[in-house]
């Protein structure tokens, strides 16, 4: 495979975390020559107790495979994170009460979609579920907003939101639309048994035509006039707050 067939992350934590969560994932790493060793000695223990070949090369090198961006003189060649099949993975899965899933409607900002990512394995989601179309894909810029997190959680593309949404009920799930528009707040709600929560795009937000298809639509309460939050936060709040209920104390 050359280069381009590979996902490029940049930056020292993300190449470290990645290296510590799926190492098998990881291809290659270019250092910048100039670097001193003990910027990079854990990447480097990393690379070498699991065979990855590491290489030095000038920073002309580093530029060429990520451009202009805050690289820190360090970037992994990455396997693509596989797309999982809806029918493949709920037929895997083992559903129950606090089985929750995020649906996306289409979120075009990669760093959005990262942070999405990072935020969905850190509650402990089951899956991620995202539309082919009007959809960030995994590039090195949503490997860096999730921190290496991406291959760590399931994540689903579907063709078809409306179909994606009948699936889901057939599979057992409630579908939960977070708005503006909803009559009770996230907190107000009850929420039982497995769930999907839908996040809308940035910028058009959930149609009102698959509004109505959702078992309910909640809100997330705001104070001093403020309008709403960016879609990463949200789901921020959605997630944590599912994790908060399905925690036994």
């Amino acid at each position: 495979m050359k280069n381009d067939d590979f996902v490029k992350i940049y930056g020292r934590n993300p190449v470290e975390e990645s290296l510590s969560a799926d190492p098998s994932s990881v291809e290659k790493i270019f250092i910048r020559k100039s670097l001193k060793v003990s910027s990079y000695f854990d990447i480097r223990r990393l690379a070498k107790d699991n065979s990855i070949p590491l290489v030095l090369v000038p920073e002309e090198k580093i530029f060429s495979l990520v451009g202009d961006v805050n690289d820190q003189g360090i970037v992994a060649l990455i396997s693509p994170v596989q797309y999982l099949d809806y029918y493949e993975w709920a037929e895997s899965l083992h559903i129950n009460d606090a089985t929750g899933v995020l649906l996306l409607q289409g979120i075009e900002d990669p760093h959005n979609f990262g942070a999405i990512l990072r935020t969905a394995a850190a509650a402990g989601m089951d899956a991620v579920i995202v539309p082919t179309q009007h959809q960030s894909p995994i590039t090195p810029a949503v490997m860096k907003s999730s921190a290496g997190t991406a291959g760590k959680i399931p994540i689903i593309r579907v063709h078809d939101l409306n179909q994606a949404l009948k699936d889901l009920s057939l599979t057992g799930f409630s579908v939960h639309a977070l708005d503006g528009k909803g009559s009770e707040t996230i907190w107000e709600t009850g929420i039982n048994g497995p769930s999907a929560f839908l996040i809308g795009n940035e910028g058009k937000g959930i149609p009102d035509d698959i509004l109505k298809k959702c078992t309910s639509v909640i809100s997330i309460p705001m104070s001093n006039e403020v309008e709403s939050l960016n879609a990463s936060v949200s789901a921020s709040v959605v997630c944590f707050e599912w994790r908060r209920r399905h925690t036994v104390q």
